[in-house]
């Protein structure tokens, strides 16, 4: 059974009270990693919402880091660079890996679990094809854009790290690197997409631990379809 905790969802207007510093996050999240992996607690899912940080997997080149020199906090996830900060659900499962799972089956479930919950606010999401994470289609001028980004990292069969979906956190700051590697495409927020209120970090969260606690029980399930792209015009709608 997946267990949820949440931290630092505090009113992020007042100077981030309750924002989770990073570096502190990540150690907690070694110490449940280690307790999960010997079997002493179920699996978890940790909710958090960070002060703004740059995190760095490691496969990130020297070119895709901040433009103007800032900080980055290098991590031994899978993926490359990306932000958090306040206004964005982070999630880190970290959930034993069952016999015949593999880290690809793992993160297409947790990205299942977003699409589902977008569908469910009228928000047509999906997968593009060697691409990780939750994408929205380019159109009305605008390119592809990665809502919610994964990167994990897998240790004693159990997971770490997570996913990092964009609610109403401002995206200026993902202008100031290549964020995830990815040059050609863009960074989307749920802020944008519909209209009225922008459901708050516990909303979020109440949406999406039926969806993860259903997916990363691995039975099986049906996989949404890729995102339709329309021939001859490319990435840039």
């Amino acid at each position: 059974m997946l267990e949820f905790q949440r931290h630092g969802f505090g009113d992020h207007h007042d100077r981030f009270p309750g924002l989770v510093e990073y570096r502190q996050g990540w150690d907690f999240q070694r110490e449940v990693h280690a307790l999960v992996a010997a079997g002493e607690v179920p699996d978890q899912c940790l909710y958090v919402q960070h002060e703004p940080v740059y995190t760095a997997g490691r496969r990130t080149l020297p070119e895709e880091r901040p433009f103007d020199g800032t900080p980055v906090v290098d991590v031994d996830r899978g993926g490359k660079i990306t932000w958090h900060g306040p206004g964005q659900l982070v999630g880190y499962p970290i959930v034993k890996l069952t016999e015949g799972i593999g880290v690809v089956d793992y993160v297409r479930r947790v990205e299942e679990a977003v699409i589902r919950w977008l569908a469910g606010l009228d928000v047509v999401s999906g997968r593009i094809p060697e691409r990780t994470g939750v994408w929205l289609a380019a159109g009305d001028g605008k390119p592809e854009r990665k809502i919610c980004a994964i990167g994990i990292r897998v240790s004693k069969r159990t997971t770490l790290h997570g996913f990092a979906l964009n609610l109403s956190n401002e995206l200026q700051d993902f202008g100031n690197i290549i964020p995830c590697g990815i040059s050609d495409a863009g960074v989307g927020r749920l802020a944008d997409e519909i209209t009225g209120p922008v459901p708050s970090l516990d909303e979020t969260a109440d949406g999406l631990e039926p969806l993860l606690a259903e997916l990363l029980a691995f039975e099986p399930y049906r996989m949404s379809p890729d995102l339709e792209r329309t021939p001859g015009v490319g990435i840039f709608g």
